[in-house]
């Protein structure tokens, strides 16, 4: 008897100490505790950090003042930049950029990264993966013609990365009318949207 309660104490006092150094034993998700974000590091200005050298030199005109903010958690810290461009000064056609960088320390993004894919496939982007950046990557691109007046066609191209617990976002926005201009190049902005991201990605410390 006193074996049983000798032993039962001791794979009590083991089973302890699992769940203090392997707190997913005792909720059962293996998934749960600190996310590795690949150094990444939290900068207080995105918008300084990220320099767009291709998006600068396809709309190297500002317009307006950058917006960003930058917010730190335990769980989650998070850095955004959005402003406007144009091709020239005088120019009536604007090209409104956003980036967003998470890190996140405690959860694993990666079924709320894939829910998103899936919310763009929804929304009726035209979404493709992008081999051989991060452990995850895809693009997707929306032509949403304006329902009143068919003419006008709004434009967005969205980017999305994931490496370990580091999720990224940029996303470029335009609009233009049949018959007063032409569509901005598909192709050219995806192009300025991989590699303006791996360099900001770079400049934040991680490898991508």
């Amino acid at each position: 008897m006193w074996w049983g309660i000798g032993g039962a104490l001791a794979a009590s006092a083991v089973w302890a100490a699992a769940v203090l150094t392997v707190p997913s034993l005792i909720n059962g998700d293996s998934t749960s505790g600190a996310r590795s974000t690949a150094g990444f590091r939290v900068v207080d200005d995105l918008c300084a950090t990220a320099r767009l050298t291709t998006f600068g030199r396809l709309y190297p005109a500002p317009s307006g003042t950058p917006y960003h903010y930058t917010t730190r958690h335990r769980a989650l810290e998070e850095m955004y930049c959005s402003q406007y461009r144009k091709k020239v000064g005088g120019d009536q056609d604007y090209y409104t950029l956003y980036l967003q960088v998470q890190l996140h320390h405690e959860v694993d993004p990666r079924p709320e990264f894939d829910a998103q894919r899936d919310g763009l496939t929804q929304r009726h982007y035209q979404v493709s993966p992008v081999p051989g950046l991060g452990d995850a990557a895809y693009v997707g691109y929306l032509d949403d013609p304006n329902g009143s007046d068919p003419s006008w066609h709004y434009l967005t191209q969205v980017l999305y990365v994931r490496k370990g617990g580091m999720t990224c976002y940029t996303s470029w926005s335009a609009s233009y009318q049949d018959g007063r201009g032409t569509a901005p190049d598909r192709e050219q902005v995806r192009t300025a949207l991989l590699s303006d991201t791996r360099e900001l990605l770079h400049a934040l410390g991680g490898s991508v």
